[in-house]
């Protein structure tokens, strides 16, 4: 009954979350709702990929640029990008049949699987591990006397959007499990940074106690010299999280998602396939993949307010 209520809720949030945020198409490209209306009649017009904001749009748009590229010369159809400024904009988007393909986190998926018929059909594996999984981390600066997260009660902490699994479900999850509460009758302050990379610098310059974020952002920023470990020092890790899918929307026709699927997946024979993090290639993602993050959100009772702020 939760989950149903909380679904339900979700849909009324994600139509007011899209009018107040910023939406663009990379690279001066254009809306594309006419085109994506008769995509299964006409085999050349576009696709527009959508991509949640875990790192800043730029960056997010330049990581995906060469499987966008590869995916255009295969398909031998445009395709192009469209940003929006929270996770909540790239759901509603493919709600409205203006997103085809999309890049969700795990909890983002889950959301878009139910208001927008989201059908997740890969993820990528990363270099690191050779697998999909990931890990959410709590980080605190290297000089703080914080030893446990019990340590952060009444504490200034950042998440990075209510709707990311990494920066938003699962540290409450850890919250809750450890503490008895949620974040926000625990901690003192609970501030969202916007992206990954924003709460890791929330971190380095002190702004806030602690941060939860995700292992594949955090050792990017130390790979770059953003951050170090000292500046920034692990305080809890999670169990591996399933990996962020790539999803089609349910209306594309079979045709198109066979070809869209299988050129995802045997990208990596042809190039070096790109993503969020480094990859080696993608796998195939079914929706049963995401059941624990399913299970997470009925534990936490999440509301509408509590996820789509």
């Amino acid at each position: 009954m939760l989950r149903r209520n909380f679904l339900y809720a979700s849909l009324f949030a994600l139509s007011l979350a899209v009018i107040s945020c910023s939406q663009s198409i990379s690279d001066n490209q254009t809306d594309s709702s006419s085109n994506t209306a008769k995509l299964a009649s006409d085999s050349r017009s576009e696709l527009i990929m959508g991509l949640i904001p875990a790192e800043n749009n730029e960056e997010m748009v330049e990581k995906f640029e060469p499987m966008r590229a590869y995916m255009e010369k295969k398909l031998n159809r445009p395709v192009k990008v469209f940003t929006a400024t929270d996770y909540a904009g790239v759901i509603e988007a493919m709600r409205q049949d203006k997103v085809d393909i999309a890049w969700f986190g795990p909890l983002s998926y889950v959301l878009a699987e139910q208001e927008a018929g989201a059908e997740a059909f890969a993820t990528g594996v990363r270099k690191k591990t050779g697998k999909s999984t990931y890990k959410s981390i709590l980080v605190v600066p290297g000089n703080s006397s914080v030893k446990s997260i019990q340590d952060l009660k009444g504490k200034n902490v950042a998440f990075v959007d209510p709707a990311s699994t990494s920066g938003g479900l699962v540290p409450s999850y850890l919250t809750l499990k450890s503490t008895g509460q949620k974040p926000k009758d625990f901690f003192g302050k609970l501030t969202y940074a916007g992206s990954h990379d924003a709460a890791g610098m929330a971190v380095k310059n002190k702004t806030v106690d602690a941060a939860g974020t995700n292992d594949i952002t955090y050792n990017k920023m130390l790979n770059k010299g953003l951050i170090s470990k000292q500046s920034n020092r692990v305080l809890l890790e999670s169990d591996p999280i399933p990996g962020s899918p790539l999803a089609y929307r349910q209306e594309l026709d079979e045709e198109t998602k066979n070809k869209i699927r299988e050129t995802v997946l045997n990208a990596h024979k042809d190039i070096e396939v790109t993503g969020y993090g480094d990859l080696l290639n993608y796998e195939s993602a079914t929706p049963k993949n995401y059941d624990i993050v399913r299970d997470m959100i009925e534990t936490m009772g999440l509301t509408r307010k509590e996820i789509l702020k």
